[in-house]
């Protein structure tokens, strides 16, 4: 993808942050409903209208809750990927939203509100300030 031009969907590093655990299927008029368990150390990164990573296919989060987060499919996505051979208790691989995690590591290794700085007085007097 160039940078210069129009960015659809989300970065996709190919890294799996763990797995999943289909807990509902649902088909409903034009989609199916896929309900995902997954661990706590990924839910906090899913969000609603969010993107995440399943089995390597981009998806957008419709709903969240404590454990789980459900996902709407298209017809061709199951046709075409492995989406339409899982069953309830399939495992699946999951890659959380890059930026999410960027977010989280900029805030946590964050500067210190008042870090000593190199220019003193004395620096600004002996330079001539």
């Amino acid at each position: 993808m160039a940078a210069n031009g129009r960015f659809g969907g989300h970065i996709v590093s190919g890294h799996i942050d763990g797995t999943g655990v289909v807990a509902e299927i649902t088909p409903a008029d034009n989609s199916t409903w896929y309900r995902i368990k997954a661990e706590p150390k990924l839910m906090r990164y899913i969000i609603e209208k969010g993107s995440i990573t399943i089995d390597g296919i981009s998806l957008t989060v419709v709903d969240v809750d404590a454990e789980s987060f459900r996902v709407s499919i298209i017809p061709h996505t199951i046709k075409e990927t492995n989406l339409g051979t899982k069953k309830i208790g399939s495992l699946v691989n999951l890659e959380n939203d890059i930026v999410g995690k960027y977010i989280e590591q900029f805030l946590l290794k964050k500067e210190p509100e008042n870090p000593q700085s190199k220019i003193t007085a004395d620096f600004l007097k002996n330079a001539g300030f």
